[in-house]
């Protein structure tokens, strides 16, 4: 008996096809002869398949999809006997074309799936494939035959992640990496040695969902070097891969999450589905445009985009398909590369109805929340978009928020300039005032947007227009060069720059509230100054690897502290207790250069916090104090030590003036003396 599932009704040029399954989207292989290719488009007339075999030109067959095969708004046909891994394929839709009503259909481009688990045409970073094709960004198909070796998400608390930011390429793209396969998938891994001696727990990638490097408005050598231009959100990044031309980039991003799992690092993705590469009516049609614009975009009753993102479209995230689809590819990152945390670009479009305006429940956030795959995924949130819209501190509680406002304080606070002693109370606290639970604030000093922590002490102000491209995205944010702009071989200029990095770095971990940093910061990389190096895919954007050596006290800096952090769970609480605990003391208290006494009605330059954190209170091996005091003043200051239990005494933890060992912090009958511009942290026991 033959079985049904295999009958095949129709041959075209020696190819066997039928109707195919409905679900899932995109093209699946079933059993070892026959692929099933599956889209969606409401307002198409029709549809129609295109294959390829990879690199060629011209399709080898183009296959309508029959009246039969089309079931709602969905087209799917399974195809027989083809040797799939050597395959590209792509759609053609026909339908209306009047602009005025959203429509943008045609039919003499072929597009790419939105399901796609894997896109050619990209194959190497910032190189185009098939330059001369209407048809440059190609389906690939996958078998998904991963060995992850009993790999899952590591599922690391909020409240424990030590963040480090990094861009995927720039990481190890510079020679100076020593890595045989720089910029790729490949080459992060040989140096995750280097962030386990770190100590980081978790690393947020920038975008690695295959993106455009090609902006219609930057011209060549410039591109989007970032990513965030994303055009597929099933398929890691081709050009990011050391085999991408052998179409294996999705196993390679899959190695690399499962090396840095068995480091014991979480796997962050920074996520881009509040516009896509499409721009507006000038922009290109890959995919979405082509195939169901009106679905995909928010659009204005004249048929525009709705620009809520700053990119010239937004996505129709609460559509119920565009809402389905996202929950699709965040699924899929969960299950199929064990994606730990998303990070959301511009997050507040995830709560913007079909007509762009806010809704009170969004239904894509209420998904997220109760979703049976991804409830126990954990998302931070940028919180506002281009709109206005603000959400930080208003979404459910498996988020967290990158936290703007502490940035600012502590470049202000390293920077001495006068500032509400509230805000830097506020910010060493975990922000009280914006979040449920410090464990919701992500702190930072410093990211990819903006200076680096090093030309935040190297530089007044950005420098792009500097660097060969006059850049008027780029942002100024509190910044001071120490007294002379950019690298100098002045000794004490560079001394100061050592310490107000440690310095800077000192507020970051020794907060309540999740710390982040961006890569390098470790080793003091520079961006020359550039305050937006979006486009800047030279060594601007990519780690020196060589600065590791002029910084090694930096780095045992960062080191130290981020152990010690690990160390003592009093900073990582999801609690705002500010009373006493069992220990007889406040669990955090707030010191000026007398001990107990803080002058609140002066900007706050010399201040301590004191942690006091009880074995009986968190399971630690023993009773003891955190004292971290804070000299920003271009005077030196003495700070009286709290008293604290008999049989107890003040230790040297870190000290952000201690200048590859030539100077060290003393405690002398209880107090410490601060040089000017330092961080110096005890602990008692």
């Amino acid at each position: 008996m033959r079985r049904i599932d295999e009958f095949i009704s129709h041959e075209i040029n020696g190819i066997r096809y039928r109707r195919g399954r409905l679900l899932p989207f995109g093209a699946t292989v079933v059993g070892d002869n026959a692929v099933n290719f599956s889209v969606y488009s409401k307002d198409a007339y029709s549809c129609s398949l295109v294959l390829y075999n990879i690199g060629a030109d011209e399709p080898f067959v183009e296959i309508p999809f029959d009246d039969e095969f089309r079931t709602g708004s969905v087209f799917a046909m399974m195809v027989f006997d083809l040797d799939w891994e050597k395959v590209e394929y792509g759609y053609r839709f026909d339908g209306p074309t009047d602009r005025s009503k959203g429509y943008r259909f045609d039919k003499s481009k072929v597009l790419l799936d939105p399901y796609a688990k894997l896109v050619s045409g990209r194959d190497v970073f910032n190189k185009k494939t098939y330059p001369d094709s209407n048809f440059q960004c190609r389906g690939r198909i996958i078998r998904e035959d991963f060995n992850w070796e009993g790999d899952k998400p590591l599922c690391i608390p909020f409240k424990d992640l030590i963040i480090y930011e990094a861009h995927l390429r720039g990481f190890t793209m510079d020679p100076s990496s020593g890595v045989k396969y720089g910029g790729t998938y490949a080459g992060f891994i040989e140096k995750i040695p280097h962030l386990k001696k770190l100590g980081i727990n978790a690393v947020e990638f920038l975008p690695i969902f295959e993106f455009d490097e090609f902006v219609p408005e930057l011209p060549a050598p410039a591109c989007n070097y970032w990513g965030y231009m994303t055009y597929n959100y099933f398929s890691p990044k081709t050009g990011f891969s050391a085999t991408g031309s052998m179409g294996l980039a999705a196993d390679e991003m899959k190695n690399l999450v499962k090396e840095l799992h068995k480091a014991g690092i979480a796997v962050i993705l920074d996520i881009v589905f509040n516009h896509t590469a499409e721009f507006g009516d000038e922009g290109p049609t890959l995919s979405f445009k082509g195939i169901d614009n009106r679905t995909w975009y928010i659009m204005g009753e004249d048929g525009n985009y709705l620009d809520y993102s700053g990119c010239k479209n937004t996505l129709n995230c609460n559509n119920p398909v565009v809402r389905s689809f996202i929950l699709d590819s965040l699924r899929y990152w969960v299950s199929d590369y064990h994606v730990d945390v998303f990070r959301v670009d511009e997050a507040p479009v995830f709560t913007r109805g079909q007509d762009g305006r806010p809704v009170v429940s969004p239904p894509l956030v209420d998904a997220l929340e109760n979703d049976p795959i991804l409830s126990s995924t954990s998302f931070i949130s940028e919180g506002f978009d281009f709109g206005g819209l603000y959400t930080i501190g208003k979404l459910p509680v498996n988020w967290a928020d990158w936290n703007p406002r502490t940035r600012d304080t502590y470049r202000r606070l390293a920077k001495a300039f006068p500032q509400n002693p509230q805000e830097v109370i506020d910010s060493f606290s975990g922000s009280p005032d914006l979040f449920g639970s410090p464990d919701r604030a992500i702190n930072y000093a410093d990211c990819h947007d903006g200076l680096t922590l090093y030309d935040l002490v190297a530089y007044n102000g950005s420098h792009a227009d500097d660097v060969g491209m006059v850049n008027p995205f780029s942002v100024d944010h509190v910044s001071w060069n120490c007294g002379i702009e950019g690298e100098t071989n002045d000794p004490e200029v560079n001394a100061l720059r050592h310490r107000q990095i440690k310095n800077l770095i000192s507020y970051v971990l020794m907060s309540r509230g999740v710390p982040m940093f961006f890569m390098g910061d470790e080793f003091a990389n520079s961006q020359k100054g550039n305050g937006n190096a979006y486009m800047q895919d030279n060594p601007i954007g990519w780690l020196n690897w060589d600065r590791l050596k002029d910084y090694e006290d930096v780095f045992e800096y960062f080191r130290t502290l981020i152990a010690f952090r690990k160390e003592h769970p009093v900073f990582r609480t999801t609690s705002y207790s500010m009373g006493y605990n069992s220990s007889g003391y406040p669990e955090m208290s707030w010191h000026g250069e007398k001990a107990w006494q803080l002058d609140m009605r002066t900007p706050l330059l010399t201040f301590a916090v004191m942690y006091s954190e009880p074995k009986a209170d968190f399971g630690t091996k023993e009773d003891c104090f955190i004292y971290c005091a804070v000299n920003s003043h271009w005077e030196e200051h003495t700070m009286q030590l709290p008293i604290i239990p008999d049989g107890m005494k003040w230790s040297l933890v870190a000290y952000s003036g201690d200048e590859k060992g030539t100077r060290k912090g003393e405690i002398i009958n209880g107090y410490a003396t601060l040089m000017p511009r330092s961080v110096m942290v005890l602990i008692g026991k």
